[in-house]
């Protein structure tokens, strides 16, 4: 037999409830100066260059896990700049700082990174290179 339809239902409390949800308010350049001096003196160098170079160019997550060592260099040297295909927009031209010159260096120097090869590589043998996922997991540690 169905119940009446006058019968009220427990109460349940919304998910969000006393939650912020949204966007996140952007980074401030004294909470960004912060976390560059903790990458730096953890010489967490994995973490620092993609770190650097997203906050430097404002590029989205799933462009800057598929950037390859070639999209950043000429030869030996870091370009100071560089033009990038993005996934949902159009190319856009990049401005890479002397501070993200140096960490990019440094993280192709310890991980012996050929032109060829993905600038931030996965772990995993499945994968080329980091996911968003996982891009999105370093950032929030």
């Amino acid at each position: 037999m169905e119940q009446p339809i006058t019968e009220r239902r427990a109460h349940r409390e919304p998910w969000n409830k006393d939650k912020f949800v949204g966007q996140k308010a952007p980074l401030r350049p004294k909470e960004i100066c912060a976390i560059r001096i903790r990458l730096q003196l953890g010489a967490r160098t994995r973490e620092l260059a993609p770190f650097n170079l997203a906050v430097d160019n404002k590029l989205r997550s799933c462009d800057l896990v598929k950037l390859r060592v070639r999209d950043v260099t000429h030869g030996e040297h870091i370009a100071a700049r560089a033009i990038v295909m993005q996934q949902k927009t159009r190319p856009v031209q990049l401005e890479v700082t002397e501070q993200t010159r140096e960490s990019i260096a440094a993280w192709i120097r310890s991980s012996g990174r050929h032109p060829e090869d993905y600038l931030f590589p996965s772990r995993l043998h499945s994968s080329p290179h980091v996911s968003t996922r996982q891009y999105a997991r370093i950032v929030r540690g």
